[in-house]
């Protein structure tokens, strides 16, 4: 586990802040769902907030190509100094955006992929998968499968494709990992996930400390949301939830939290599955970052450190100077319980050009 930062001031300032507004309205909503027992209240504020996403647009010298795939359609990003994907497979990313499976899109999060691609220097396929209320969790783990399918048909080397994603998609690309094995396919070359939502189970985060600490997201929504939404006859599959399953041979791992969120309790438990399967983990717990503080990026310093340090572990991965699994009985950083003093920064936002993988976590 590490500690990369000291929360900058204006994230300490964001904190209340989101609490004081967005965090208001999704415990509100959450209150009239569970009363109800209906989703519309936050498939409503899901797709209210996409229109004015519009405005988010990908930063100067972005390229850009949308990709329809049956049911679902995706896009390509790639910052103008990369090769254009259908010129050259290399690496890429391949993203899923957060929303709870029932918000967020292509619109929402271009700026925020758009970054991370460019700090990775590789091109994102950015996938707007099918979501409630419209098609169940199975659907779109069927999307994350043919996104991946396309783009080994398009010529890049499994190992050179790193699936990624925040919140939900953070969750769906742990499970996507999981499904090429299911499914016979290669297993592509790593993971990264911001604030995964791992765990449609609500009994881990009920009963962890963060639950009525996080600025703004709501257990209690997720919780409304996996049982009205994805629960059949009252009855969640465990197979649906990535924690569930034996990590064995999934590659190297970076996942990204806020020390304050109520999804930590999920982070913590990905960490826990790659210890038992010898997995190289890295939990990175951001001092009290807000959920997927990394979309503020323009303006808070700790975004910009965390987006950084996603890009190096990416670069990283296709340059092969991270192992997958662990030499011998080496424990991984994931689970390790306290940081690294090579990767701690004195309580300042940490300089990712000079950072170096633990020696404990597997690397070359």
């Amino acid at each position: 586990m590490e500690r990369p930062n000291r929360a900058s001031i204006g994230t300490r300032i964001a904190h209340p802040l989101l609490r004081g507004t967005i965090g208001l309205g999704l415990r509100t909503l959450s209150r009239i769902g569970g009363v109800h027992g209906h989703l519309e209240p936050m498939v409503w504020l899901g797709r209210l907030l996409d229109l004015p996403a519009a405005a988010l647009v990908p930063p100067n010298n972005t390229e850009r190509r949308i990709v329809r795939l049956g049911q679902f359609r995706a896009e390509w990003l790639w910052h103008a100094e990369v090769a254009d994907p259908q010129e050259q497979q290399n690496s890429v990313l391949l993203y899923f955006h957060g929303g709870g499976y029932l918000g967020g899109g292509l619109r929402t999060h271009r700026r925020l992929v758009a970054k991370i691609a460019r700090a990775s220097r590789m091109p994102a396929f950015h996938v707007d998968y099918r979501q409630l209320p419209d098609a169940h969790f199975t659907d779109s783990l069927d999307d994350a499968v043919q996104s991946y399918r396309y783009l080994l048909e398009q010529g890049f080397p499994a190992e050179r494709i790193i699936v990624s994603g925040d919140s939900a998609g953070g969750g769906l690309a742990f499970r996507l990992a999981l499904a090429t094995r299911e499914r016979g396919l290669p297993m592509p070359g790593g993971i990264s996930a911001i604030a995964p939502w791992a765990d449609f189970d609500s009994a881990a985060r009920n009963a962890h400390p963060n639950r009525h600490r996080d600025s703004y997201l709501s257990a209690r929504c997720m919780e409304i949301i996996a049982q009205h939404g994805f629960a059949v006859e009252g009855e969640l599959d465990p197979v649906w939830s990535p924690v569930n399953h034996d990590f064995t041979g999934l590659p190297a791992v970076l996942i990204q939290v806020g020390s304050t969120e109520c999804l930590l309790s999920d982070a913590e438990l990905l960490a826990r599955r790659c210890a038992e399967a010898q997995v190289t983990a890295r939990l990175q717990i951001w001092d009290r970052a807000p959920h997927v503080h990394h979309v503020g990026s323009d303006l808070l310093s700790d975004a910009r450190a965390a987006i950084a340090d996603l890009g190096w572990f990416h670069r990283k991965l296709i340059s092969g100077q991270i192992a997958s699994t662990r030499a011998g009985n080496r424990r991984a950083t994931g689970t390790s319980g306290r940081g690294h003093d090579s990767d701690r920064c004195c309580g300042r936002p940490h300089d990712t050009r000079s950072r170096r993988w633990p020696a404990s976590s597997g690397v070359r």
